[in-house]
């Protein structure tokens, strides 16, 4: 006997409707299977009221740094920009070692297409001119890759997804223009979960990304082909795109630094959308300054790294036990028993907090997500439903199933739930959470043991970090030390809208805080 809300499912899935309009029958029993696996979210929709009142609407952004950031102190690619500086002739060598390295790691798949040696020298070139030009090139020589879901001159844009493509692309994205004239080179686009709805990163036309550090467990999705770049040396700087947790998931997978800036910071002009009120663009990178230089650069400003903490004296640290650290599995929670134990030794004030209706984050995501996606999506599914690998076409299917009140409600209550972060962070300079429930998920589960609750892999992995999704908070992942299987632990700190500096200022004290927990 199937459950009563996957009962009313049913008999929607089969109304005329929606077999005219998506004359598929025999896909009937995938989407019932599918949608077994969200019963608590789709119970959660089908009890929410009518709460919440007006739309949510992001607030407006403003991500320029208050006062004046240090600059030029920075290790990692800024010291690769001022070696380039130094002897403009070298401005090719390190695009060139990057290249070589993503050939010979060839076996991670980490790559969608690379550039060749006539795209590196035109690349180099320009960088050079700029710079000779006596323009502004922070990031000159840097190698960077970038997330297949972007256009980039020169590159094919297939979204990590089959069927027939165009030509390559004749223009950048706004966000990869704005490094190329920072003096960037684009060494090759990487891969990613299909259309980048997933999270494993298991993509059934390019392979599946292998993890860097254990190719028995996922790197994360969907930018999971940036993170390997990142986490295997490739390049020190990747660009992905976060809808649910995608760049933070798979950093926190590959041990490396993720950052989602604050909602629109840095334009998706260019970028092929999955959720629009969701999506984010950010930097995948090996260091928190890595990824303020990438963040500032991509989002228009002048390029810098954070403000730099003698200690955490007078930073208020809100901890919010109920949901973010309930359950975790036992090695997660002592890192970030260890982690948080460490930045209160240096100073900051821990401050237990709670945020009434999280607990329904997931659910309002799913309504969220499932309906965007299928809207962005619909002419596709409709024309090439067989060049869509299964995952993505069950989850495509199953959005055109919602009925609309679920989405209007559950953006009622996004505001309320944006609202109550807003209290509940009144005096908190920083949140901080564990970024996953437990260490990278083996390849292949399709569900994960967290302490006592058994759980599907999607709530297990997706679950702490689609809030700040939801909300269009800033957040940021960063290794705090490893789990029982040697894998890493990923720490996540977030803040209010528009405090990304601030935010990133706390986040490069605790990585130098926790810089030996993790290597």
């Amino acid at each position: 006997m199937l459950p009563d809300i996957i009962q009313r499912f049913a008999q929607i899935a089969d109304h005329q409707a929606i077999l005219t309009r998506y004359p598929f029958p025999d896909r009937r029993q995938a989407w019932l299977d599918r949608l077994q696996l969200n019963i608590p979210e789709l119970q959660c929709l089908d009890a929410l009221s009518e709460a919440g009142g007006a739309q949510y609407q992001a607030p407006a952004v403003d991500v320029r740094p208050k006062g004046i950031a240090p600059q030029g102190d920075a290790q990692g690619i800024a010291a690769i920009a001022e070696a380039a500086r130094r002897e403009p002739g070298g401005i090719q060598t390190p695009a060139q070692l990057a290249l070589r390295s993503a050939q010979a790691h060839s076996n991670l798949h980490a790559f969608i297409e690379l550039a060749g040696e006539t795209q590196i020298a035109e690349q180099a070139q320009a960088a050079r001119e700029r710079f000779q030009d006596g323009l502004q090139v922070p990031l000159l020589a840097v190698p960077v890759a970038v997330k297949d879901l972007m256009s980039v001159r020169g590159f094919h844009l297939t979204g990590g997804s089959g069927g027939p493509t165009t030509g390559a692309e004749a223009t950048d994205a706004v966000a990869v223009q704005r490094l190329r004239s920072a003096g960037a080179i684009i060494v090759g686009t990487t891969n990613l979960h299909e259309l980048a709805y997933g999270i494993t990163s298991v993509n059934p036309h390019f392979s599946a990304v292998v993890n860097p550090r254990s190719a028995d467990h996922i790197p994360g999705g969907s930018s999971g082909g940036s993170a390997a770049a990142v986490a295997a040396g490739i390049v020190r700087a990747a660009v992905g795109t976060d809808t649910a947790g995608s760049i933070r998931i798979p950093a926190a997978c590959c041990g490396v630094v993720g950052f989602k800036p604050t909602y629109d910071a840095i334009s998706r002009q260019g970028a092929m959308d999955l959720g629009p009120t969701l999506d984010h663009l950010g930097p995948i990178t090996q260091s928190v300054d890595d990824s303020a230089l990438l963040f500032s650069v991509m989002a228009g400003l002048p390029a810098q790294v954070p403000e730099r903490l003698a200690d955490l004296q007078g930073v208020r640290v809100g901890i919010p036990r109920r949901y973010f650290f309930e359950p975790l599995a036992a090695d997660v929670s002592r890192a970030m028993d260890a982690a948080i134990a460490r930045l209160k030794a240096d100073g900051a004030e821990l401050v237990h907090i709670d945020i009434p209706g999280v607990q329904d984050a997931s659910a309002l995501q799913f309504a969220t997500l499932c309906s965007e996606a299928t809207a962005i999506h619909w002419e596709r599914l409709l024309a090439r439903p067989d060049s869509l690998g299964e995952d993505v076409r069950v989850r495509l299917e199953i959005g055109q199933l919602f009925p609309a009140i679920w989405y209007t409600r559950a953006q009622g209550a996004r505001k309320s739930l944006a609202q109550n972060f807003q209290s509940a962070m009144q005096g908190i300079d920083i949140l901080l959470t564990p970024t996953l429930r437990t260490t990278a998920p083996p390849n292949g589960a399709k569900s994960l043991q967290v302490g006592d609750t058994r759980m599907p892999l999607h709530a297990a992995v997706t679950s702490l970090t689609l809030p700040f999704n939801l909300t269009g908070m800033p957040a940021i992942s960063l290794p705090c030390g490893t789990g029982d299987n040697g894998l890493p632990v990923g720490l996540q700190l977030a803040a209010l809208h528009n405090h990304d500096w601030r935010l990133l200022a706390v986040a490069a004290r605790a990585e130098l805080l926790l810089k030996d927990s993790y290597q």
